[in-house]
């Protein structure tokens, strides 16, 4: 493999197609092709075998058999099949990644609006929670996707970074470790040459940033033996209250919602409730849904502000 080392994980979820498409090939050239050596293949491969499907029974976990040297996948515990996503499990994973594509420097903006459309056209219009079209992606700065990219390629940056709490522009080298999105802002977290130790330095506060040419190469002993090349988001979605009429209370089985009180199997009127919103956009896409039968019992990020334009902008468009 060329590029950045892939993390055990994605070496995991790569490895059960890979030897599915080769069954029955050398230990040594997979290890090769995988960049790893014979020992760490064969220590994934051991980890493999308490992978797999709720139950963890036998008949449940991946079976990869190897011996005298060559690798085959006896059973696959449906990795080769494609994913399939509940409702539910889409709205989650659409809410995340569009709080995602509000947090600066997170993310490829790109991505993550194609990531949203994928998941919407597969999901269907009566699911449709986030439009690809209406995310609000700030337009990306050059100096974003240089960190990104010598994040990814493991190459020491000099940044000019402003310090707030002292109220000043240095210049520093440093070697990028991860990139973390901490309560809505983004972080290097890098090993500072000049302070010596790991800093974490936010996005929207370092002015410029270019490589060296050398590899980063932060001491070994400040580095997470297995780092998780993952964001890390820290903290949970936001919650709003919401009033939804007796018509809309099956909204509660494919969002994040959870009632207030015990329902009754068929209310009689309007009940409360508390869902999780990634975005104050979204949450107000969500209300213009169900046109009325579904109201914010409390105003939250200006929320209703939004319902509101969004209603005259739809009236208008009638008009017109």
């Amino acid at each position: 493999m060329t590029g950045p080392n892939p993390t055990r994980l994605s070496r995991l979820l790569a490895m059960v197609p890979y030897f599915l498409a080769r069954p029955g090939i050398k230990l040594s050239t997979a290890a090769a092709d995988l960049g790893l050596t014979p020992s760490q293949l064969q220590s994934d491969l051991e980890q493999l075998y308490v992978c797999g499907l709720p139950g963890y029974g036998p008949e449940h976990l991946i079976d990869i058999q190897f011996w005298d040297g060559y690798v085959s996948v006896v059973f696959a515990a449906g990795i080769d099949h494609p994913l399939r996503l509940t409702g539910p499990e889409a709205n989650v994973l659409l809410m995340a990644l569009n709080m995602l594509s509000e947090t600066r420097g997170a993310a490829e903006a790109d991505a993550v609006r194609s990531a949203i459309a994928k998941i919407e056209e597969a999901m269907g219009s009566t699911h449709r929670a986030v439009s690809a079209d209406a995310v609000a992606v700030d337009e990306e700065r050059p100096v974003d996707a240089v960190i990104r990219r010598a994040m990814e390629q493991r190459r020491a940056l000099r940044l000019t970074y402003y310090t707030a709490s002292r109220d000043e522009v240095t210049e520093r080298t440093v070697d990028p470790i991860l990139i973390k999105a901490v309560d809505g802002n983004t972080y290097l977290e890098a090993w500072c040459r000049s302070s010596e130790g790991i800093r974490l330095f936010r996005f929207d506060r370092i002015e410029s940033a270019e490589e060296t040419g050398e590899e980063s190469r932060p001491p070994a002993d400040v580095v997470p033996p297995e780092p998780t090349g993952f964001s890390v988001l820290t903290g949970e979605l936001p919650t709003a209250r919401i009033e939804i009429d007796p018509d809309a209370v099956w909204l509660l089985e494919y969002y994040a919602a959870e009632a207030d009180e015990e329902l009754a199997e068929e209310p009689e009127g309007p009940i409360s409730a508390t869902i999780r919103y990634g975005s104050p956009q979204w949450l107000a896409r969500f209300l213009l849904g169900f046109g009325g039968r579904v109201r914010l019992l409390e105003d939250v990020d200006g929320t209703s502000s939004l319902v509101a334009t969004g209603a005259r902008a739809a009236r208008d468009r009638y008009r017109a």
